[in-house]
């Protein structure tokens, strides 16, 4: 059914539960998966020196590489990996990358960072639910609090 599932990361903690329900598909499946990272330079272009946009968008890049190489870390051995990192709109890159012909499902977390790129950027996995061309399967991580006051992660499929 799957030849490619699409998994876009942004390196945080998150998408790691988001990659287990990946793989367990790409293992039924005998699918590729394929772990994306955008680098998104549009938020910084408001500042003033060219040098610190190109300083950025390199430190950007290198993130952006850490992130792919640890999704190929933690893949089993029985699954095959392609990684990229890609430039432009995060969730606009996510749909274009995501065909019937080429990849027929996108499996990412509602959440990944949040706080202020939240509020500045909006939420990435939204814009893909509403704008892919193929299914969206979404990986939802909630934080709740034990009673002895460690923070626990739980995990539920939309």
């Amino acid at each position: 059914m799957y030849d490619c599932i699409l998994v876009p990361t942004d390196g945080s903690p998150e998408v790691e539960r988001a990659l287990e329900y990946a793989f367990d598909l790409a293992q039924a499946h005998d699918a590729t998966v394929r772990a994306i990272y955008v680098v998104n330079v549009a938020g910084y272009g408001s500042l003033p020196m060219e040098t610190a946009l190109e300083g950025i968008s390199g430190a950007l890049r290198e993130e952006g590489e850490a992130a792919v190489q640890r999704v190929e870390e933690l893949a089993p051995a029985d699954v095959e990996v392609e990684t990229r990192v890609l430039e432009g709109s995060p969730s606009r890159v996510i749909v274009e990358h995501a065909h019937p012909n080429e990849c027929e499902l996108i499996v990412m977390g509602t959440h990944g960072r949040g706080g202020i790129d939240r509020l500045l950027l909006g939420s990435v996995t939204e814009r893909v639910v509403r704008h892919a061309p193929v299914p969206v399967l979404t990986v939802r991580v909630d934080q709740s609090t034990v009673d002895d006051g460690t923070e626990r992660k739980q995990v539920a499929v939309e």
